[in-house]
């Protein structure tokens, strides 16, 4: 009996280091993108995300099916939109959906019921027949999260590139303008500003027109990649400027203007939010620790006096 015992403490301890191991190495993981012109990129997958990624592979057959084609397009786009063309497949993502719950909320699940189950009095009770409802919440979450990261990552990525848009505008006006051309005002820039967002993608336009594609088809592929309003506009305009043969310096200051406009636009819409969403921090933080350091002191005093 011993013995039994004995092996079953070593093979938990041997599982127990060995996923301890496993989730050291993943949260020491790096990965990278690969530019259009061979630089890398630093792009971090959360946490949570690349400790499952390894069993996605098991529910590609599932997500190949023809009833998921439209949903893998979309999500496809958006991961190309994202900057995680080459990291995460669509079938990766939707296999996330089903693994975190599935994984993270079955563990979660014995956990809660272990604690639950030691707790003494009422409390334990309580919360023990409420069990069924946190799991709930948590494996919504769980299940919710893999999208919301991609929704995240999309806005943070179109973000940067509405800071970046009209700065770069400006710099394609000058340099058209003093008569240099398209291509090699794309060339300066992306080699002498650090590659964010926007010059990725100025990279890759560059690129695809070296190879052969023409401008109106590498700045179409643009639009398309990026998917933000901004590009749309900016790329149809010196499409329809290419095709009509008129000046593409007056085309890029004019949505150079436009740009700014509409940052400044932005601006103005988040300053207005602003009360609005200091609101409930207003209420719920600061006007009670304004309560408790003004009247706190005579509080204080009145119940040392005995009333």
């Amino acid at each position: 009996m011993n013995a039994t015992w004995l092996l079953i403490a070593t093979a938990a301890g041997l599982a127990a280091a060995g996923l301890a191991w496993y989730v050291g190495q993943t949260s020491l993981q790096i990965t990278y993108v690969t530019l259009a012109d061979g630089r890398q990129r630093e792009r971090r997958l959360p946490f949570l995300m690349r400790l499952l990624l390894p069993f996605a592979p098991n529910f590609k057959p599932l997500f190949n099916r023809p009833a998921w084609a439209p949903v893998k397009e979309r999500l496809r786009r958006d991961l190309v939109a994202a900057g995680y063309p080459d990291l995460l497949a669509p079938y990766e993502l939707l296999a996330l959906r089903v693994l975190m719950p599935l994984v993270l909320g079955v563990g979660l699940s014995l956990l809660l019921h272990l604690g639950f189950a030691r707790m003494p009095g009422r409390l334990g009770v309580v919360l023990l027949e409420r069990q069924a409802l946190l799991y709930g919440v948590w494996i919504a979450l769980t299940a919710f999260y893999p999208g919301w990261w991609l929704k995240h990552a999309l806005r943070q990525r179109h973000e940067e590139m509405e800071r970046a848009l009209p700065f770069v505008l400006d710099l394609l006006t000058l340099s058209v303008e003093a008569g240099i051309d398209f291509m090699t005002a794309i060339r300066r820039i992306v080699e002498r500003r650090e590659p964010d967002a926007l010059g990725e993608e100025l990279i890759r336009v560059f690129r695809q027109i070296q190879v052969g594609q023409t401008r109106r088809e590498a700045l179409r592929d643009l639009a398309q990649r990026a998917n933000h309003p901004d590009l749309y506009a900016v790329t149809n305009a010196l499409i329809q400027a290419d095709e009509l043969g008129s000046s593409i310096g007056t085309a890029l200051r004019l949505q150079a203007d436009q740009m700014r406009t509409r940052r400044y636009q932005r601006a103005e819409k988040l300053a207005n939010e602003a009360p609005v969403k200091l609101l409930f921090p207003l209420i719920v933080f600061i006007f009670p620790a304004v309560f408790i350091v003004l009247m706190g002191p005579i509080l204080m005093e009145l119940l040392r006096q005995g009333f």
